[in-house]
């Protein structure tokens, strides 16, 4: 697991969060981001990066005021299914 402070790109952090997973971290291997929010747009977005370059968002918390931290996963997110109970 490594972890990466992204604040000090504030609102530029995004494609050096996924350059990052792509180059530094090993397939089934976590890493944890900080980087600063201002409203909570750019928790939203990570979670969608995420999912578009199918990667597992394994956490997300408000780590202080102005900070957020989340842990993704380096690996595709598990697909449940879930099946429909007969009407009887």
């Amino acid at each position: 697991m490594k972890r990466y402070d992204l604040r000090p790109l504030k609102d530029n952090f995004y494609d050096r969060m996924l350059e990052l997973i792509a180059s530094d971290i090993k397939e089934d291997e976590n890493a944890i981001f900080l980087f600063e929010i201002g409203d909570f747009a750019p928790v939203q977005k990570v979670a969608d990066l995420a999912k578009e370059n199918q990667y597992t968002l394994m956490n997300s918390l408000k780590f202080n005021e102005v900070d957020w931290t989340v842990v993704i996963k380096k690996t595709k997110p598990e697909v449940v299914v879930v099946e429909e109970a007969e009407e009887e």
